[in-house]
C-alpha cells in the first residue's frame, strides 16, 4: 500500500481538530479544502481495497453506507443548531442528493465511459431493482408531503411521518438484503480480462481492517471539514444572493465526493455495473437511513420538518425518473444518454440559483 492514503486521513483528522479549535483564518479555511480534497482521494482508495477483499457488492455497500451515517450525523447536528430554519434542510439535502446521483454522477459516468468505451453494459435487473426501489422512496418521502390534507404545507402529521419513516428503513433493508444474499448476482460486474485490478491479488485481512479503519477516519474528516467550510460557504451564498436551498446543494455535494470519484474511475475501467451499484446504492441509503433518522430527531427536538417539494422541483424529480428509466431500458449505453442526465443537472443546479 503507497503511504499517502496512510497519512492523509490522518493529516486531515488532525487540520479538523485544529480548525475546530481555532476556526478563524482564510489561510486554514484554503488548508481545510485542500485536506478535504485529499481525503476524498485517500477514502476512494480505502474503500477500493475494502471492496476488493470483500469482493462487489459488498464494497460499493460500505462506502454508501458510511457515507450517508455520516451525512444523517451532519445534518441532524446542523439540525440541532439552527432550529426552526433548518425545517427544510433534510429535504434540501436529500432532494439535491438524488439530483446529483441520479444526473450528475450517472451522467458523468455514462460519458466517461462512452467516450473512452463507445458503449458499456451493465445488469438491467440490479439497476432497475434499484431505481423502482428508490423511485418508491422518494415518493413516500419527498412527493406525498405535498399533496396530504391532514397538515398543513408540506408536511406530515406525526403518524404520516412515522409510517414514512418505517416504510423507508424497510424498503431499503430487503434492498440491501437482495442486493447482498438474494440476488447477489445481479449486481456483480462482469469481469474484463485488460482490468488489472479484477485479477490482482486480494489484500489481506490485516490491510483490509486497515484500509477499513482509515476509510471511516478519511470520512469523518471529508463531512468534519465540510463542517467547518460551511460558514464560509453560507456567507458567500448569502453575499451572492442566492437562495436557502443552495446550502442543501452544497452539502450534498462535498459529501458525494468519494462517492462521485469512485464511479467515475469505476466507468472509466469499464465497470459501469460498479458504478450503478455506488450511485444508486448511495441514492438509496440517503433517503432510507436520512429519513427515520431526522424523523425521530424532529419528535424529539419538537421541531417541524417540511418534506414536500415545491412545484419546480416536482417536475424535475419526474424528469429524471422518466429519463432514468429509458437509460437502463436495454443494459446498455452510450455518451448520448450521459449528456442528457447531465443537462438535467445543469438545469436542477441553474434553477436552483435562479428560481
Amino acid at each position: 500500500m503507497p503511504r499517502w492514503p496512510l497519512v492523509v486521513p490522518l493529516l486531515a483528522a488532525a487540520l479538523l481538530a485544529v480548525a475546530m479549535l481555532w476556526p478563524d483564518g482564510k489561510l486554514l479555511a484554503w488548508a481545510c479544502a485542500a485536506a478535504l480534497m485529499a481525503a476524498v482521494l485517500a477514502a476512494v482508495h480505502h474503500a477500493e481495497v475494502v471492496a476488493h477483499r470483500v469482493g462487489e457488492p459488498f464494497g460499493t455497500l460500505v462506502l454508501a453506507v458510511a457515507v450517508t451515517v455520516i451525512e444523517v450525523a451532519l445534518i441532524v447536528s446542523v439540525m440541532l443548531g439552527g432550529g426552526a430554519d433548518k425545517a427544510t434542510l433534510p429535504r434540501d439535502t436529500i432532494f439535491s442528493a438524488v439530483m446529483i446521483i441520479c444526473n450528475g454522477v450517472v451522467g458523468l459516468c455514462l460519458v466517461v465511459g462512452g467516450l473512452r468505451h463507445h458503449e458499456q453494459t451493465f445488469r438491467i435487473e440490479g439497476a432497475t431493482s434499484s431505481l423502482a426501489a428508490l423511485i418508491a422512496l422518494a415518493t413516500l418521502s419527498l412527493v406525498l408531503p405535498s399533496f396530504t390534507t391532514s397538515s398543513p404545507g408540506a408536511t406530515y402529521t406525526g403518524a404520516q411521518l412515522a409510517f414514512a419513516a418505517v416504510a423507508s428503513l424497510v424498503l431499503w433493508a430487503v434492498y440491501v438484503f437482495v442486493q447482498t444474499v438474494q440476488h447477489r448476482d445481479y449486481f456483480l460486474p462482469s469481469a474484463q480480462a485488460s482490468n488489472e485490478e479484477v485479477h490482482a491479488a486480494p489484500p489481506s485481512v490485516g490491510q483490509a481492517w486497515a484500509s477499513f479503519a482509515l476509510l471511516l477516519v478519511a470520512l469523518v474528516a471529508v463531512v468534519g471539514l465540510a463542517k467547518v467550510l460551511s460558514p464560509s460557504i453560507e456567507a458567500a451564498l448569502e453575499a451572492t444572493g442566492a437562495p436557502r436551498t443552495v446550502i442543501g446543494i452544497v452539502i450534498a455535494l462535498l459529501v458525494l465526493l468519494p462517492e462521485t470519484w469512485a464511479a467515475v474511475r469505476a466507468a472509466h475501467v469499464n465497470r459501469l455495473q460498479t458504478s450503478f451499484n455506488l450511485a444508486y446504492g448511495s441514492a438509496l441509503a440517503s433517503i432510507g437511513l436520512t429519513i427515520p433518522v431526522v424523523a425521530a430527531a424532529s419528535v424529539w427536538i419538537g421541531m417541524p420538518l417540511v418534506l414536500g417539494l415545491d412545484a419546480k422541483d416536482l417536475v424535475l424529480l419526474l424528469l429524471t425518473f422518466v429519463v432514468s428509466g429509458i437509460t437502463l431500458t436495454y443494459g446498455r449505453t452510450h455518451m448520448m444518454q450521459g449528456a442528457v442526465h447531465l443537462v438535467i443537472f445543469a438545469a436542477f443546479a441553474f434553477l436552483a440559483l435562479v428560481p
